[in-house]
């Protein structure tokens, strides 16, 4: 299996969201299966010359626009392709598509008013980068709306061609954002169907074609990052208006949950940490969690349970339920409460206010910070995860392994990892709630916080999260099944075809 694995972000290069880690880890774990595996990937002005030094693969990489010879935009756009010029043991080659005006002249990934160009020359361009003939796969792995016009194109524009006949096309859908257009309340008239042929880069039809959806159409298969996410989108509640094509072409949807690297978020070797510890030395949590309360300003009390959110700070991630119920919880309970992360103003106003109001029971750190997310997971007793959805739920993993035990609403990979605690079994990993309503919030919390009472189940929760699964080995195995699913597809599709193809030809 030789697989072209396309993102807009990879880490340690380009790291803004989840979609940077899974295009990091997974890569490696399948690799270690045998599968031939490259990324695809753009050369940001971000990423440190110095640190990753390149080499050049294939230098004028004209890609097409789609412009023709009458219009005042280029009808071509010149690329480069480089390669790091060292690679580790176990990790792939990555291939990195150089554009001065797009990639390397900015200083973010995403949120520019052409985002819709970039990444339409990254789709185009990994495949004109194909036809040079540096690596031909089996597949193409695209991610989310960014990747999702190159399916489009190998499908409509590329097909005929032989060297792209056979390849087939997986398309994980990480959130359901669709590009840069607002889709939600688009007129009829700028509707899109997803049949249509892409527009030319620079019209403002092709501003308003959406992405997500014709990967969605012309994908062999598609997965989304969690089984449940993949049932929740059929509903018109979470399918972003296409809800309907999925319940259409749900015989090709499946769910693949993220996984979690064991190697690099290991509580037991962690150099973040202040005191490693394990299962088997698990008493020795306690140190991390009064470092945690002097970092943040609390007052120092190993038996004071701390609440702790960790991440993007917005509606999606239920912060208006703990607006609603963290003063209640502060007032009629002995807990510490930390907030980290980066997001809407609304939140931030209030996570500072309450900090003030709540000196040295509150700590915030509200900007983004690499190391902190995992002191806190291994000091805090809980994560708070509330979302109203939550495709992944990457967060879940990490806190449990290090012992951190999340609360979390039944949605999405939430419902998929964690485990609700059950007193008479004495088994469960978490504390869940089902419907999003802040009484049902505050009920799981203080289920958590009545059980931590006794610390001889709490321990045991904690072990039992800890214990859990979700190594990237485990997804590798499912999306190598999904590969495999989707090649079949293809050929069975090009034989269904290619009589009439060559009636066609002739």
């Amino acid at each position: 299996m030789k697989v072209l694995f396309v993102s807009a972000e990879v880490a340690p290069f380009s790291s803004v969201g989840g979609l940077s880690q899974v295009s990091h880890f997974l890569p490696r774990a399948l690799l270690k299966r045998g599968v031939d595996v490259r990324i695809f990937t753009p050369k940001y002005g971000i990423i440190n010359d110095r640190e990753f030094p390149t080499k050049r693969v294939i230098e004028g990489l004209e890609i097409p626009t789609g412009e023709d010879s009458n219009s005042l935009h280029p009808q071509k756009l010149i690329c480069n392709v480089n390669t790091p010029t060292k690679i580790k043991r176990g990790e792939p080659q990555v291939y990195f598509l150089e554009n001065m005006e797009y990639y390397e002249k900015r200083a973010n990934v995403y949120n520019y008013s052409d985002d819709h160009i970039r990444f339409g020359l990254l789709s185009r361009g990994a495949l004109e980068f194909i036809k040079k003939g540096e690596f031909v796969p089996n597949l193409i792995h695209c991610n989310d709306w960014h990747t999702a016009y190159l399916i489009d194109y190998l499908k409509n524009i590329y097909n005929d061609e032989p060297l792209f006949e056979n390849i087939a096309a997986l398309f994980s859908i990480h959130n359901l954002y669709q590009g840069m257009f607002d889709f939600e309340h688009a007129s009829e008239m700028d509707f899109d169907d997803g049949k249509s042929r892409l527009a030319p880069f620079f019209t403002e039809r092709f501003y308003k074609q959406n992405a997500l959806k014709r990967g969605v159409i012309y994908a062999d298969v598609v997965n989304t990052v969690s089984e449940t996410y993949s049932r929740e989108i059929l509903s018109e509640e979470y399918g972003g208006r296409l809800h309907n094509l999925f319940k259409e072409l749900r015989g090709k949807l499946f769910g693949a949950l993220n996984g979690l690297d064991y190697n690099d978020f290991d509580p037991r070797i962690d150099r973040i940490l202040k005191k490693n510890f394990g299962l088997t030395t698990l008493n020795e949590r306690a140190e991390n969690k009064v470092e945690l309360q002097r970092e943040f300003n609390l007052e120092v009390s190993p038996q004071t349970p701390i609440l702790a959110i960790s991440g993007r700070l917005d509606a999606q991630k239920g912060l208006e339920l703990v607006m609603d119920t963290i003063e209640f919880i502060l007032n009629e309970f002995d807990v510490q409460f930390i907030a980290l992360g980066t997001g809407d103003d609304k939140y931030l106003d209030f996570l500072q206010k309450l900090e003030k109001k709540y000196p040295r029971r509150v700590g915030t750190h509200l900007m983004k910070n690499f190391a902190l997310p995992r002191k806190i997971f291994a000091g805090a007793d809980v994560i708070l995860i509330p979302s109203q959805y939550e495709p992944g739920g990457i967060v879940a993993l990490e806190a449990m392994r290090y012992g951190c035990i999340p609360v979390v609403r039944e949605t999405g990979g939430l419902a998929d990892s964690v485990k609700d605690f059950d007193l008479a079994a004495g088994k469960g990993t978490g504390f869940v709630f089902k419907k999003f309503f802040k009484m049902s919030f505050l009920t799981a919390v203080v289920r958590a916080l009545e059980t931590y009472k006794n610390q001889k189940i709490w321990k045991k929760i904690v072990r039992q999260a800890m214990r859990e699964d979700f190594s990237w080995d485990h997804t590798a195995s499912e999306y190598l099944n999904l590969y495999q699913r989707a090649v079949e597809v293809r050929k069975e599709t090009q034989e269904n075809i290619s009589p009439f193809r060559l009636e066609k030809r002739v």
